[in-house]
């Protein structure tokens, strides 16, 4: 019987080995010296250090800026199928300590890329349907394996899967949205969060059709809108808007976001929790809707700021940190004194310390003090893992203006 053949060996550069020996799953083709043998996308490699010291196992892609992705820092563990089932296993049982039996369970992520060891993997549950993503061709290359472990852990009714925009092209996946397995999700389906019905679009929606990893943060707005006129920014799908209304003493909400098909399930779902009274939609572009609520003199005791992602890329941070200055100035603005402000970024290019200056330069420029009462971020669901500090992407300041 023939030995099986070894495996191709990625070389590192010297002074490159630090952050994989720290087990940063993410290989730049910038860190590689030489590769050893031929190789596909999707084929398991052996990373050592340039001294030849064994670092980890990954999957590599030769057409994508992250060249390997790491799994496995054990020499002796290969990338299989009882690798990824054990990796599905954990990821939802951390999710069934989070949640129990509660309707969370049935409407949260299940699984957070390199926070849950699937470096190019999420999966969101919507009830008895899966969304999968994939942001690797390499881990996509064994879908195979993970879904039949998906399949045995969670036994869903259907998976779907939805690609993000631009991953296609950045990966070079060869791949379409659709049905991966069993039965096809209706094109609208109602969920629970904070006691809400919210109705989703698995098919066309945002993502994957729903962001869980504001839920702590909606509730902390359902709690400050009593006795409140709230403006809600980019509202989406409303889950924000309605978090404020629901609270019985909230006087009024105003929601504004560019997108016609959004709005339209904003207000199906405030009608479907008996709020449609409380809540105002209106179609507007952010920069546009608040300037026109400036030059009108309104003002508001608590704003929510959730735009959607500005910085895709490194390059195109600087025009992006404008950006936030200016969406936060015109927020600055319409509060009330001693109105509040929760202001969030997902751009995952935008540190903390960035988000915090963008607070700083947009309350100078408006000449109105701000305080800082509360950092918050992404819900448990989507866990930061310390090894890759890029999976902490949400950022979120609860802000309050003084004058």
């Amino acid at each position: 019987m023939n030995a099986p053949s070894p495996l191709p060996v990625a070389t590192l550069k010297p002074r490159k080995a630090l952050p994989f020996f720290c087990q940063h799953p993410w290989v730049y083709d910038s860190a590689i010296k030489r590769i050893s043998g031929s190789v596909n996308t999707g084929d398991e490699v052996i990373v050592r250090a340039n001294d030849g010291q064994f670092i980890a196992r990954g999957l590599i892609n030769p057409n994508s800026k992250i060249r390997i992705r790491l799994y496995s820092w054990d020499e002796s563990t290969p990338l299989d199928a009882s690798l990824w089932k054990s990796r599905v296993h954990h990821a939802l049982q951390l999710r069934e300590h989070l949640f129990g039996d509660t309707p969370t369970s049935k409407a949260c992520r299940l699984i957070f890329s390199e926070s849950d060891r699937l470096s190019g993997l999420t999966v969101d549950r919507f009830n008895d349907w899966l969304v999968v993503q994939w942001t690797s061709a390499a881990l996509e290359k064994h879908q195979k394996e993970i879904i039949d472990a998906l399949v045995e852990e969670v036994s869903p009714k259907g998976i779907w899967l939805r690609t993000e925009k631009g991953i296609k092209t950045l990966e070079g996946l060869d791949i379409d949205d659709g049905l991966i397995w069993g039965e096809e999700p209706p094109r609208s389906m109602t969920i629970e969060e904070n006691a809400l019905q919210f109705h989703v679009d698995l098919i066309e929606g945002q993502k994957t059709g729903f962001y869980f990893d504001q839920r702590e943060n909606r509730r902390v707005i359902h709690d400050l809108a009593a006795k409140a006129h709230v403006l809600d920014v980019c509202t989406y799908t409303g889950s924000f808007a309605l978090n404020a209304a629901s609270n019985p003493q909230c006087e009024s909400v105003l929601a504004i976001d560019s997108s016609p098909s959004a709005l339209e399930l904003a207000q199906s779902n405030a009608d479907a929790n008996g709020l449609a009274s409380k809540v105002t939609f209106q179609r507007s572009d952010a920069f546009d809707g608040m300037s026109e609520l400036v030059e009108q003199g309104r003002k508001f005791d608590l704003i929510v700021l959730d735009p959607p992602k500005l910085a895709r890329t490194r390059g195109g941070l600087k025009r992006a940190v404008k950006a936030y200055i200016r969406l936060n100035s015109l927020a600055i603005q319409l509060l009330q004194p001693g109105g509040f402000l929760l202001t969030c970024s997902c751009s995952g290019h935008v540190s903390p310390t960035d988000f915090f200056q963008i607070i700083a330069q947009a309350s100078l420029e408006v000449g109105r003090p701000v305080q800082i009462l509360q950092e918050l971020g992404q819900a448990p669901d989507h866990p930061v893992i310390a090894s890759c500090p890029e999976t902490s992407y949400l950022k979120a300041f609860l802000c309050r203006v003084i004058g």
